[in-house]
């Protein structure tokens, strides 16, 4: 028997039933068939299977070459979008203005997979998506549907995610849900898979743009952002289970065939880390760049996206403009129209810095009114707490329970009103402001759920939880990024499996590799008892400066090196040593800001890139060795012996 996961196993059993292979040896499908997945994923086949059953899909063309390409745009009419078959996060895929643009896409796309489908561009639509899964009894629900915050043209990979959807009408929303089923239906889907469409802002016209009849990123998502575990249940599906057979395994009280009813709003935002290369183009769009993601979870869409946003870095402190961005009007407007991975926060500079209108951005984005509006809402009182005459001392209970309920962090409240991180928590105290603590159950309290997946917030006038017991805490892995990936999930979990064989109650929290290390003096100094290796020595080890300062007492040789009080001291430095140097900034993962100058030039663009990145903590200057050989020794201690 043989069941299939993701793209590249998709594509490997399309292969070896076209070659024979399964029927030879009598091997037997799992779940959604050979033929229905063929059918999803090579473009015309799709197309045609649409139209048999009167669901429109837009003007398109399957090709090979990129003569038919060209002649395939001709017939539709420029501007066209390219999307490749058997393909995984929009790779191949693009948008083409002119022949020329075509032509070197099309190139492009070809020699990544072998056919491409040519097709009228839609930019400036919505983007929504409809999980579904099905049995092999025809018994059929829609999980979850979750919409883009960006129009279309960007890769759902690269864009802000909202779920449930937040600005379709009833009508609207159960014509694509219909849809969605029916499409299912049609197709023989056995399990699990997602319905992507476009959708016209201004009519009720749609079109899908394609169907995934596998597990995949959105599934994995719609999992978290419901409670509802669509892999497990897929794979019951496939092993010949029912809907109705299956229990939800958040409530335990009621079936797989309940579809989840969410009183919260799921806010995902994508990771990249495209400053770690050179020369590598921040715009985003149909082919997808992000590493990682990360979800927050509250009542109001402000909440959860100001939680999403500081999630993804430290070092965003939510929906404002980053520190030092100070484009002029032509760059704020470029960078506003074409899509990167900082528009979100010239949004917030435009509208805090420029006073921009929810219509002007809207005319210049084509972002929905409504999450605009939303947008301005937090702007409104990041204006109201950074005002000269407003201080912690004066700020009311009404104002601090506003700006917490908008999302706003105890740091972000303290650099607007020139305060302390620390001060604004006491203040927060003192008026007996604190999030509650609510649970997902995926049927918006309808019925009682044992399952603890929880999450905070302060929209809401009860827990859902009691706290009587103590526990263990562990911080999680939190968002993908280069250096960081499922080896700290595993970490994690595997910490935790241990920490229950030993008889404790254990919490997970997702907070994110280097973070917690970031965090674990902090929490030293508030009297959180931090099992393992003493914040103290964690710190010795991050900070640069102390690390170096203990090499030097113990009598370990190390480069040449001094910590950074100015950029002249810095210069001073590298001339004496001679060039060239090692800029390394303290508390970062996987190398960030981490370069190697060569002359006082490099030197000084360097040395800003690193205290911008860590700018709680020393940077250090050190003699950089040329050719020499780097080695790692991976070892276990205990109360510093080694073992």
């Amino acid at each position: 028997m043989l069941a299939f996961g993701g793209q590249t196993a998709l594509n490997c059993g399309v292969q070896l039933n076209k070659m024979g292979v399964l029927d030879k040896f009598n091997v037997r499908v799992l779940g959604t068939s050979v033929r229905t997945l063929e059918l999803s994923e090579d473009r015309d086949l799709f197309a045609s299977a649409l139209k048999d059953i009167g669901i429109p899909v837009a003007h398109s063309v399957a090709v090979d070459t990129v003569e038919d390409a060209l002649k395939a745009a001709e017939e539709i009419g420029y501007p066209v979008i390219v999307r490749s078959a058997y393909a995984l996060g929009g790779l191949g895929s693009g948008f083409a203005g002119s022949a020329a643009e075509l032509a070197a896409l099309g190139s492009q796309s070809l020699a990544l997979c072998p056919q491409i489908l040519v097709e009228k561009s839609m930019r400036g639509w919505k983007e929504v998506e409809y999980e579904v899964v099905r049995d092999a009894q025809d018994n059929c629900v829609t999980v979850c549907n979750m919409e883009n915050f960006d129009p279309l043209g960007v890769h759902t990979g690269d864009s802000i995610v909202v779920a449930p959807s937040q600005t379709l009408s009833d009508a609207e929303y159960h014509m694509l849900r219909t849809a969605a089923i029916k499409i299912v239906r049609h197709m023989g889907v056995v399990g699990e898979c997602n319905v992507q469409y476009a959708l016209n802002p201004h009519s009720m016209e749609y079109c899908v743009i394609e169907m995934n009849a596998r597990l995949s990123r959105s599934s994995a998502l719609a999992s978290k952002a419901t409670g509802y575990p669509l892999a497990f249940v897929a794979a019951k599906i496939g092993l010949g289970w029912t809907l109705p057979e299956l229990q939800n395994s958040v409530t335990t009280t009621t079936t797989a065939c309940f579809e989840p009813s969410l009183d919260y709003v799921v806010t995902k935002i994508p990771r990249w880390d495209l400053a770690k290369f050179n020369h590598v183009s921040r715009d985003i769009g149909s082919c997808m760049k992000s590493v990682g993601e990360v979800m927050a979870i509250g009542r109001t869409f402000e909440e959860s996206l100001q939680k999403a946003i500081r999630s993804v870095d430290p070092s965003f402190a939510g929906f404002a403009p980053l520190p030092g961005l100070t484009p002029n009007d032509k760059e704020l407007e470029e960078m506003l129209r074409s899509p990167t991975d900082r528009r979100l926060f010239y949004l917030a500079y435009a509208m805090i810095e420029r006073g921009y209108s929810v219509d002007r951005l809207h005319e210049i984005t084509a972002i929905d009114r409504w999450f605009l509006y939303k947008l301005e809402n937090i702007c409104e009182v990041h204006r109201a707490l950074r005002d000269p005459h407003q201080t912690l001392q004066n700020l009311t209970r009404a104002q601090l329970e506003t700006a917490k309920r908008t999302g706003f962090s105890d740091a972000q409240i303290a650099r607007l009103t020139n305060a302390t991180e620390d001060g604004v928590r006491a203040a927060r105290a003192a008026f007996g402001l604190r999030p509650f603590v609510k649970r997902i159950d995926t049927l918006a309290g309808e019925f009682p759920a044992p399952t603890n997946y929880l999450y905070t917030t302060y929209n809401a006038a009860t827990d859902d939880v009691s706290f009587g017991d103590r526990g263990t805490m562990v911080l999680g892995s939190g968002v993908y990024r280069i250096g960081s990936s499922v080896e700290f999930d595993w970490c994690g979990v595997s910490a935790i499996r241990a920490l229950r064989q030993l008889g404790h109650k254990t919490i997970m929290v997702s907070v994110g590799v280097q973070l917690p290390q970031n965090i674990a003096l902090r929490l030293h100094n508030n009297q959180v008892k931090v099992l393992g290796t003493s914040p103290e020595m964690i710190d010795a080890a991050e900070d640069r400066h102390r690390f170096s300062q203990i090499l030097d007492r113990i009598g370990v040789d190390q480069p040449a090196w001094k910590e950074l009080v100015s950029v002249e001291d810095a210069e001073s430095f590298a001339e004496s040593v001679g060039y060239p140097v090692l800029i390394r900034p303290s508390y970062v993962l996987s190398g960030a800001a981490m370069n190697v100058a060569y002359d006082h030039a490099m030197l000084r663009e360097h040395l800003g890139l690193a205290a911008a990145v860590s700018p709680e903590h020393p940077v250090v200057v050190t003699k950089f060795i040329r050719g020499a050989r780097e080695l790692d020794i991976d070892a276990v201690a205990h109360n510093g012996e080694l073992i």
